[in-house]
Parts: structure tokens; C-alpha cells; sequence
């Protein structure tokens, strides 16, 4: 039995992460400041898990949260490019700091591997796809400047301390758990909630900015892989399913799902959102073992299944 600590496991990917672990019979421990994450989300989990109620900035509580563990999946951030926009130190702070925190906490207990959660915005708009993982980096968002940071971080430690690091590039993240309610709320549980609710979904800009949009199993299979593979260490791997699609194909999908007709509202594009993404998971499948558990479609269906089961949103 391992012993792991998941920063940010509360949050949508981390209390995913969190209850596979749980089902696979490791111990766990959960650090989490709840300013993104739900208490919800791990309640059920609660007597099987330890948890640190902290924050990724108080390095004395992170010392405190590695204390033992064999291996840190840390998910724990401030995430969306909106909201980096709008609050850049707070992004810096969370996402960069935070991670350095756990990085040379990881190095003093002697942590065997940390998997770092980053992101598919650090491509930033480039045209040229599919996108792989020795791109150069073209950040439009201080979010994204903030993940790749984290990414020399980890690559750093790994080479002049000698901590194993892996990370992981998500792309477009979606699935049961994800907070609808939030202004930076991410586009799937937005659309989808609001198609429940017979409402028109909003779309920025034409709707042909197309996604690897990446069902939450397919990464948590993702950091577990990455948490033991051999030979990774200091590398980067995209995590998505190889495949994008726009804004109306999702669409489409989501009223064929609910065998509804709804049409969306197209309103002006955002600043810092990217037009077109899609990964290259080629070296994430020779080198991780990595395959894509469900693909696009599969992912709404059993997202919409999720959400049909819940009334906080409506």
C-alpha cells in the first residue's frame, strides 16, 4: 500500500483522483483549502482519507501535509484563464508559489515522485497541430504563464535535487464534479446544466473553436500511471483523447443525449481563450501505458447522467 497526499482534493479532478485511490485500497491524504474545492465532493470518503485543511501558500502547513507520503499528485490550484486575467497575483501566487511549496517540501521528506497537474493553455494559440509536448511554449494568460512555470519548477527539482516529477498537461478537463455555479465555470457544466434547465446555451464568439475535451476518468487514469511509471521523471505528457471537437458539435451531442432541440446564443469572444487545441498523446501511450478510458461522447453521457442526479444547479 502507497501512501498518497492530493493537494487540491476537494476539486473536481482531485476528488476523482481521491476516490479511485480510496477504491483501490491506498491510504490517502487530502490537502485542501476549500476556496475552489467542496467539502462535498470527499464527504463520503471522509473516514478513509486523512485530511489537512491548508493552504498550498503556508509552506509550514504543506511540510506538514507531505510528512510520510510516497507520492504527491498535486492538483491544487487556482484555475481558469478568465480568472487569472482578472486577479494575476492571486494565479501567481496559488499556482506558482504553491507549487514551489510543495515541490521543496516533496525534497526535504524525501517524497519518491510528485505528478504535477498542468495545462494545455501553455501552447497558447499556435496553429500548428496537434500540439506536442516539445512545442515551443506560447502562454496568452497568466494562468498559463503560471502552469508552465510550475513545469520548470518540476523539471528543475528533478534535475538538481533529484526528485522524481512528472507532468501532465490536461486538456479541457470535464465530468461529475465540476461547479457549474462559478463565474469562471468551465464550458461543459455550464451547457449542460442549462440545457437541463431548458435554456439557451451562451457560446463566445463563431462556436467553431474547437477542444480536446478530456473525460475526468481518462486523467485520473492518467496521474495514477504517472505516480508509478519507470523513466519519466522530469518529462511532460499530454492527457486528453487525441481527438477535438467545436462548441456545436458538443452542442449537437448534448441535445441528441437528452433528445432535445436548443440552439445556442453567440455573443462576443473572450480575451486569452485559444481557438483551436488538440494533443498528441503518442509518447503519453508508449511511455505511461496511457489509453483513452472514454472517449468524447461516452464522457457527456455519463456527465449528463451525473448532473441529472443533482439539484444544487438548478
Amino acid at each position: 500500500m502507497a501512501f498518497y497526499l492530493v493537494t487540491g482534493g476537494a476539486g473536481f479532478i482531485g476528488s476523482n483522483i481521491v476516490e479511485e485511490l480510496v477504491r483501490r485500497g491506498e491510504r490517502v491524504r487530502v490537502l485542501d483549502n476549500f476556496s475552489t474545492g467542496k467539502r462535498e465532493n470527499i464527504v463520503p470518503l471522509l473516514e478513509h482519507i486523512d485530511l489537512v485543511d491548508g493552504d498550498l501558500c503556508d509552506l509550514y502547513t504543506v511540510r506538514q501535509a507531505v510528512e510520510g507520503v510516497d507520492c504527491i499528485l498535486h492538483q491544487g490550484a487556482l484555475p481558469s484563464v478568465p480568472r487569472s486575467i482578472a486577479d494575476p497575483l492571486a494565479s501567481n501566487a496559488a499556482n506558482v508559489t504553491g507549487t514551489l511549496h510543495v515541490l521543496v517540501a516533496a525534497r526535504d521528506a524525501s517524497v519518491r515522485r510528485v505528478v504535477y497537474a498542468s495545462s494545455s493553455s501553455i501552447y497558447g494559440d499556435s496553429p500548428t497541430l496537434p500540439k506536442k509536448p516539445d512545442m515551443p511554449a506560447q502562454p496568452k494568460s497568466p494562468y498559463a504563464v503560471a502552469k508552465l512555470a510550475g513545469e520548470g519548477y518540476c523539471r528543475a527539482f528533478a534535475e538538481v535535487y533529484g526528485l522524481e516529477t512528472v507532468s501532465l498537461r490536461y486538456f479541457n478537463v470535464f465530468g461529475p464534479r465540476q461547479d457549474p455555479t462559478s463565474q469562471y465555470s468551465a464550458v461543459i457544466p455550464l451547457f449542460i446544466t442549462g440545457l437541463l434547465r431548458g435554456e439557451r446555451p451562451t457560446v463566445h464568439g463563431d462556436g467553431l473553436q474547437s477542444r480536446d475535451f478530456t473525460y475526468v476518468s481518462n486523467v485520473v487514469q492518467a496521474n495514477l500511471l504517472a505516480a508509478n511509471a519507470p523513466d519519466v521523471s522530469g518529462r511532460t505528457f499530454n492527457i486528453a483523447c487525441g481527438q477535438r471537437h467545436t462548441l456545436l458539435d458538443m452542442i449537437a451531442i448534448l441535445n441528441d443525449i437528452l433528445d432535445i432541440q436548443i440552439a445556442p446564443v453567440h455573443t462576443a469572444s473572450r480575451p486569452g481563450d485559444v481557438r483551436h487545441s488538440l494533443a498528441d498523446i503518442t509518447v503519453t501511450q508508449e511511455m505511461l501505458g496511457y489509453h483513452v478510458e472514454a472517449d468524447f461522447r461516452e464522457g457527456l453521457r455519463r456527465t449528463v447522467a451525473w448532473y441529472k442526479t443533482k439539484r444544487d444547479w438548478r
